[in-house]
């Protein structure tokens, strides 16, 4: 009994509680991978506490089960040097850079104080880390680095982000952050946890009538 008890009360430690580890999205919004429970971090490059949690987020990503993605949505909350940033990370993706200078992104700005505020300075960073300077202009100045700054900033309405870094999962909960940036991946485990068991509830069939 004794060990019964102690199990029950570990899970009831560890299950997602709103208010404590997630607080609804209303409305729930539509994932762009349906089939799988999707993860978003809003963030921005200029942000230091994105900075902060980057290394962490890294390794927790790399932990996930397969029904598990995790996106990535850059924010600029209306300010000019965020919304140049955000082309950065959408044009690097373009490119095919942004997993091997995603990091190198947020070590220029918050180790080694680096302005990348406009287009000049940050092609000039981009092509001393080996980015090709001709593919890298078209993408920063693409229809598609703009229609996706778009799409981001729609999001960040939709899902009443006002700071970052911000957690959300499939659509339906926004983790809250309480204490460190550590906590705010234990929360997220909980709530992806709550989303899975969601999913596997509505996937029963309805009780037959008698």
């Amino acid at each position: 009994m004794l060990l019964a008890l102690t199990a029950t009360t570990a899970m009831a430690q560890s299950a997602a509680v709103a208010g404590r580890d997630f607080a609804p999205i209303d409305p729930v919004q539509a994932t762009d991978t349906p089939a799988k429970i999707e993860v978003l971090e809003f963030f921005s490059y200029g942000c230091p506490h994105c900075n902060d949690l980057n290394p962490l987020l890294v390794k927790w990503v790399a932990r996930q089960p397969a029904d598990v993605v995790v996106r990535r949505v850059p924010v600029s909350f209306g300010r000019p040097q965020w919304a140049i940033l955000g082309k950065l990370y959408y044009a690097l993706e373009i490119t095919g850079d942004l997993a091997r200078l995603d990091g190198a992104v947020f070590a220029a700005l918050h180790e080694k104080g680096l302005r990348l505020i406009d287009e000049r300075s940050i092609t000039e960073w981009a092509v001393a880390q080996g980015v090709d300077a001709r593919k890298f202009a078209d993408a920063f100045n693409s229809f598609s680095v703009a229609s996706k700054l778009n799409r981001a900033e729609q999001m960040v309405q939709a899902y009443k982000i006002d700071g970052v870094p911000a957690i959300t999962v499939d659509g339906k909960y926004r983790v809250l952050a309480q204490g460190p940036l550590e906590a705010l991946l234990t929360q997220s485990d909980r709530v992806i946890a709550k989303a899975r068991a969601d999913r596997s509830g509505a996937k029963k069939p309805a009780p037959k009538k008698k």
